[in-house]
């Protein structure tokens, strides 16, 4: 951590810059990890539209949608950065404003990428913002996101 305001999470995926960056907005479903608490229904759909005000949200096998984000701006293939619109107990939160920030980078690294997340602004929480910053920069917060899209890089990298 940087200081105890954000957590920052840095990556190396074995893709070109501009794969890596569809690996993240196009198929988010090779990495995403629900953090919403509804029961396991099994198939997961998670999807991100890719432009300004766009909605990123999971489906599950029962056709319920859950909006985990919004995106808030996207510039192909540099950034992407999102309201983060999930509370720390585990549900939507309806309006953008009153959610955390993540921004993450993509930076080119030869013929890899290098991923920079950093999720801030978790005052917008409330009064559990330090306790959800806290729980993000554990092993089952961004780390476990970065692991998956790093195993995603290399399951696409080998097609």
């Amino acid at each position: 951590m940087a200081d105890e305001t954000e957590c920052r999470f840095e990556g190396v995926l074995n893709l070109p810059r501009d794969q890596a960056f569809s690996l993240v907005v196009d198929r988010p479903v090779l990495w995403w990890v629900s953090p919403f608490d509804v029961p396991d229904t099994g198939e997961l759909d998670a999807e991100i539209e890719p432009f300004a005000g766009g909605s990123c949200y999971e489906t599950d096998g029962q056709g319920h949608r859950r909006i985990w984000g919004t995106v808030l701006s996207i510039e192909s293939p540099l950034y992407v950065r999102l309201a983060w619109q999930v509370s720390l107990d585990g549900r939507e939160i309806a309006d953008p404003a009153a959610a955390s920030r993540v921004m993450i980078n993509f930076r080119g690294a030869g013929e890899s990428t290098r991923l920079e997340i950093v999720h801030n602004e978790f005052l917008r929480h409330g009064e559990h913002g330090s306790e959800y910053l806290n729980f993000m920069c554990r092993p089952d917060g961004w780390p476990r996101i970065v692991e998956n899209l790093q195993k995603a890089a290399r399951g696409a990298g080998s097609r």
